[in-house]
C-alpha cells in the first residue's frame, strides 16, 4: 500500500514538473527518472529530503541562460526565505525568475550579461548569499570526489538543506556547455545522484554516478578564470545552526 502511494505521488510530481515533455536522447550511462529503473532508485533511497520540497516548487528555466536563476528560485522558495512581491501574485510574496535579480545582484552579475552568458559557480554562491541562508561554495578538485559524495549525500538527507551543481554537460554525454541544476536525492546502493534538470525542455531528471558527476564538475570554466566548476551547499540559517543528528 505504501509503495503504491509512493508511486502515485511520484507520478503526479513528475507530471507537475513537466517531466513528460519530449526531450533529447540520453546517453546510456544516465538513467531517466521516469524509467522503471529510475523510479526504483528513488523508492529505495533514504537521502531524498530535498526531493519533495524542490519538486513542489519546481521551475523550468525561462531562457537558455537562466539555469542558475531557476535553481536559486527553487531553493529560496523551498527554504521559505523572505521573498519580494510580484505584480501578478500580489499581495503574496514569492521568488520568481523575474523578481530574484535586482540592483544588489547586478553588482555581482549584471542582468544584461547574465541574460546572454548565464553565471559562474562563484556568482551563484554570491547571489544566494544576498539572502538569509547559509551558503558554501566548493570548487571541484582532483581527488575530491569522496568529499563531494559525503557532503552532498549528507545535505540531501537533512531537512532544509540543498545542493546545486555546476557541471559541463558534454562530460556527461549531453549537449552544449556549462549548466546548473539542483540535486534531489542520493542512492547509496548504486552510488548515484539525482539531478532535477531545470532545462526540462531538453533533458528529464536523471540519475548519474557520483564519479561521472564529479568529473563533469571538475572541468574549467572559461567565464570564471578557468576555475573548476563545482557545487554549492545551501541551508536555512536555523537548520545550519542545528547540530547534525
Amino acid at each position: 500500500m505504501i509503495a503504491s502511494l509512493a508511486r502515485t505521488l511520484l507520478f503526479l510530481l513528475l507530471l507537475a514538473t513537466g517531466a513528460t515533455a519530449d526531450s533529447l536522447p540520453l546517453p546510456d550511462r544516465l538513467v531517466d527518472l521516469r524509467s522503471p529503473q529510475g523510479e526504483a532508485f528513488l523508492l529505495e533511497t533514504h537521502a531524498l529530503e530535498a526531493y519533495f520540497p524542490i519538486s513542489v516548487v519546481f521551475e523550468t528555466q525561462k531562457t537558455q541562460a537562466y539555469c542558475g536563476v531557476a535553481s536559486m528560485v527553487m531553493v529560496l522558495n523551498a527554504l521559505r526565505a523572505p521573498a519580494p512581491t510580484s505584480p501578478e501574485y500580489r499581495p503574496y510574496s514569492i521568488f520568481t525568475q523575474d523578481n530574484l535579480l535586482d540592483e544588489k545582484s547586478d553588482a555581482i552579475r549584471p542582468r544584461d550579461l547574465l541574460a546572454h552568458r548565464g553565471m559562474t559557480l562563484d556568482q551563484l554562491g554570491q547571489i544566494l548569499a544576498l539572502h538569509p541562508v547559509t551558503v558554501e561554495v566548493r570548487h571541484a578538485a582532483p581527488g575530491g570526489v569522496d568529499d563531494f559524495r559525503k557532503s552532498a549525500a549528507d545535505y540531501l538527507s537533512r531537512e532544509n538543506h540543498f545542493v546545486l551543481v555546476n557541471y559541463y554537460r558534454k562530460a556527461l554525454g549531453q549537449e552544449w556547455g556549462g549548466h546548473i541544476s539542483p540535486l534531489a536525492a542520493y542512492d547509496e546502493k548504486t552510488d548515484r545522484f539525482l539531478i532535477l534538470d531545470v532545462a526540462r525542455y531538453k533533458y528529464p531528471p536523471v540519475w548519474v554516478t557520483t564519479s561521472d558527476l564529479f568529473d563533469a564538475m571538475n572541468t574549467p570554466d572559461p567565464d570564471n578564470a578557468d576555475k573548476m566548476r563545482g557545487y554549492v551547499l545551501i541551508a536555512g540559517q536555523a537548520a545550519a545552526s542545528a547540530p547534525a543528528q
